[in-house]
């Protein structure tokens, strides 16, 4: 199966000075609806225009209508609520090594039976449709994102009697927004999943363990979790997607280790097009799990880093290729950077220019490889 998308991205760009402020601005009441909207109309049209520019193969919106790669999901129910509950779920480590609480997604917990209000992503959508250059791609958080943080023993269990639980409700509600998108003729969706982390992290599986939880089994609910809900794109003619990191929150991670505690349970299960993998850093471990993935499937080499701002060498990203087509075929491999440069409103350090520069290494890249 040769791929489509030889130049990839995973979705999300810095958001521009203007967005940020405009954002600020109607949180603080200062600005209408219509006016924040206009703001980021302007963005996105200016950031499809970089993407022509950098010669990628398939275009974004930037997430800018976003506060965060999973937000969509949160601000189109009710049911959460924020708490002062002291619970850090996560710890999170940049260049220095020191270790930093999880500074967002703690204060929101599921505090009723969620119920949705709107869809994810359908505005999105009309505005790329229209004004897209080319095939774009609409991305959805994972179900899996949700229930660890969301949980809150003593308040979220009078309303779900457990994780799994609410997990499957969660559930339904991306499966829905899947189905929408395919019947719109989205022409590229991607389910961002940066859970799986917490399974080939040895840290982050005995924190589970303290929770009370199998890891193990966790993992096989995940994938059958996602599998559910990519069923809704199966034969729609969409490429479907799904997207694993290991964290990527102002350049900093949350996990490392190999894919291989997951590759059997999930490379082989899950019914995609393409796996968008994080290969950009020693943390990610080596190809050799991806001897696991389906024949089916494409794999999107994530080498270019969104956290550093140096650029990589082209030489270097040629040789890992190289490496991983020992066990993937060179026609079912593909390019992109590893994350997002901008999972969380704040962004990654690094510079506009930067960002661009990167993209485009990717697309020259993928060019020099795959013609």
């Amino acid at each position: 199966m040769a791929s489509q998308f030889n130049a990839d991205q995973v979705g999300s760009f810095l958001r521009p000075t203007a967005v940020k402020e405009a954002r600020a601005k109607f949180k603080a009441g200062e600005i209408t609806h219509e006016s924040l909207i206009a703001v980021e109309d302007a963005a996105v049209l200016d950031a499809l225009e970089h993407q022509k520019q950098s010669g990628v193969d398939i275009y974004s919106d930037g997430e800018f209508r976003r506060s965060g790669f999973q937000w969509d999901l949160i601000e189109a129910v009710d049911g959460y609520i924020d708490t002062t509950l002291p619970v850090v779920e996560r710890m999170w480590q940049g260049g220095s090594g020191e270790e930093q609480p999880e500074r967002q997604g703690t204060t929101q917990a599921v505090g009723s039976r969620l119920k949705q209000t709107r869809r994810l992503t359908d505005t999105q959508t009309a505005f790329l449709k229209k004004n897209s250059p080319g095939p774009f791609k609409m991305t959805v958080p994972s179900a899996n994102q949700f229930p660890t943080l969301g949980f809150q023993p003593g308040l979220t269990d009078q309303f779900y009697k457990d994780r799994s639980e609410l997990l499957w409700d969660i559930a339904a509600i991306i499966k829905a927004e899947i189905a929408a998108l395919a019947s719109e003729g989205v022409p590229y969706i991607q389910v961002d999943a940066p859970r799986y982390a917490y399974y080939v992290d040895p840290k982050w599986r005995a924190h589970l363990v303290d929770l009370g939880e199998d890891p193990n089994k966790l993992l096989a609910e995940a994938v059958r979790a996602d599998v559910f809900c990519f069923d809704a794109a199966a034969g729609s003619g969409a490429t479907t997607a799904l997207h694993v990191c290991r964290g990527n929150n102002q350049s900093m991670w949350y996990a490392q280790g190999g894919y291989e505690p997951i590759a059997e349970q999930l490379f082989a299960n899950i019914k995609v097009d393409r796996l968008l993998l994080e290969y950009d850093s020693e943390r990610s471990g080596s190809f050799e799990p991806l001897r696991f993935v389906r024949s089916e499937t494409v794999v999107v080499l994530g080498l270019v880093s969104t956290k550093e701002p140096g650029l990589e060498k082209q030489d270097d990203l040629l040789r890992r290729i190289d490496e991983a087509s020992k066990y993937v075929p060179l026609e079912r491999l593909a390019l992109s950077p590893q994350c997002g440069f901008a999972s969380t409103e704040a962004g990654n350090l690094l510079t506009e220019d930067e960002q661009w520069r990167k993209l485009e290494l990717v697309a020259e890249t993928a060019r020099k490889v795959w013609g």
